[in-house]
C-alpha cells in the first residue's frame, strides 16, 4: 500500500495517526495484503462451499404444533390475575 493510500484511508477513518503509527500502520497492512495474496494463490475450484466449517447439522428442533390447552393453569399460577389476565403493577 503506498503512503498517500495509507494516509487518505486513515483519514477517511477518522483517524489521527503519528508518524510512527503510520510506519507501523503500513507494515501491518503490507504483511495482511501478502497473506491475502497467498491466499489467491490456493486452488479451491473443487470444493464445496460452506458456511461455517463446524457445523455439520441443524441445531435447531423441528417446529412442531403443540395442543397444549392449559392457559387457565397458568395463569392461576401468577401471584395476582383477574379475568383471565395476569395483574401486574403499573410501571409509569
Amino acid at each position: 500500500m503506498e503512503q498517500d493510500d495509507l494516509i487518505i484511508t486513515a483519514a477517511q477513518a477518522q483517524l489521527e495517526l503519528s508518524a510512527e503509527e503510520e510506519g507501523r500502520l503500513a507494515a501491518a497492512v503490507t504483511e495482511m495484503l501478502d497473506y491475502f495474496s497467498k491466499m489467491s494463490e490456493v486452488d479451491v475450484d473443487n470444493l464445496a462451499p460452506t458456511t461455517h466449517a463446524l457445523v455439520t447439522d441443524n441445531a435447531l428442533r423441528t417446529d412442531t404444533p403443540n395442543q397444549n390447552n392449559n392457559q387457565k393453569e397458568l395463569v392461576d399460577r401468577a401471584p395476582d390475575n383477574e379475568n383471565n389476565f395476569i395483574v401486574i403493577p403499573n410501571v409509569l
